[in-house]
């Protein structure tokens, strides 16, 4: 799915990437390529998202109504699927972003327990 890298077992919490896919896109739209280098870049070259799950769970999204896709051209003048959030994806992007703050400020409490 994605990993650290840095670390054997970078497996992240079910639903992470999708989440990271959302914020991701909360810029404006991109295509799959440059997802994964967002996500890449902003978490200081820890997290690297596989291709392998990158374009299901954009297409998982598009499916769901979060995301739309058109075809344009990329930087470097290929083909590319362009992605941008839909209203229902900025929503689950607050809903979702609202839940990890919760369950990463339990996780940290719990952490910090003697």
């Amino acid at each position: 799915m994605f990993r650290e890298t840095n670390s054997e077992a970078g497996d992240l919490i079910q639903g992470t990437l999708e989440m990271l896919v959302l914020k991701s896109l909360a810029r404006g739209p991109l295509h799959g390529y440059a997802v994964a280098e967002w996500i890449h870049q902003t978490s200081q070259q820890l997290l690297k998202v596989e291709e392998g799950a990158l374009y299901p769970a954009l297409h998982r999204l598009e499916l769901r109504g979060l995301l739309q896709a058109e075809w344009g051209a990329s930087e470097n003048n290929r083909r590319a699927k362009f992605y941008q959030l839909t209203t229902e994806g900025k929503k689950r992007l607050n809903a979702e972003s609202q839940r990890w703050a919760r369950l990463s400020a339990a996780v940290a409490f719990v952490m910090q327990a003697s």
